[in-house]
């Protein structure tokens, strides 16, 4: 595995899509049922345009309570609860669009407008599927042509990459286990 890119990542500094994208396929496969509870997430700078702008939004990240039964949005509303989104009431066209990271000063109006968009519903299912060559954990959307695949940085955290149907380039996040 290359150090150099696992210590950036590690403190935070960004990476470029290919270093990204080499240290992923560099790390083991996360089984789904590893993924059970509540799981913090936050943007790997690699100069994505959404990089971000989840935090912006007050992202707080992901719930796997089963296979069946996951919440893939999880954000903070303006009164501080968090609220399971539902990711078909997006304007998720925009995901694919360079200039949508630019609304990320506009992301502190989210918490008040959240609790329109939650659901008590899970809106996504884990599989095991093979991305880049190898078979790992996969959050598949269930109204959204989006995947998010995991790999294992060590016990309690998690490189994922959002692939997205029409989207030229992936999309990477990290998931801490709350």
């Amino acid at each position: 595995m290359d150090a150099q890119n696992l210590s950036c990542l590690r403190a935070g500094l960004p990476l470029s899509p290919e270093a990204a994208l080499a240290l992923f396929d560099a790390l083991e496969p996360v089984d789904p049922a590893d993924l059970r509870g509540t799981w913090l997430g936050s943007s790997v700078a690699t100069g994505h345009w959404l990089d971000g702008l989840l935090e912006a939004c007050h992202w707080v990240g992901k719930r796997f309570d089963g296979p069946e039964d996951v919440h893939p949005l999880l954000f903070r509303a303006f009164d501080g609860t968090v609220v399971r989104v539902d990711p078909g009431r997006l304007p998720t066209a925009l995901l694919r669009q360079p200039w949508v990271g630019q609304l990320a000063p506009l992301g502190g109006i989210f918490p008040w407008l959240v609790k329109l968009l939650g659901t008590r519903q899970s809106r996504a299912r884990l599989r095991l599927t093979r991305h880049r060559g190898r078979d790992s954990a996969t959050m598949i959307y269930d109204q959204l042509p989006i995947h998010d695949v995991f790999r294992r940085l060590d016990p309690h955290t998690l490189l994922g990459v959002m692939d997205l149907k029409g989207m030229e380039r992936p999309f990477f996040f990290l998931l801490r286990k709350e």
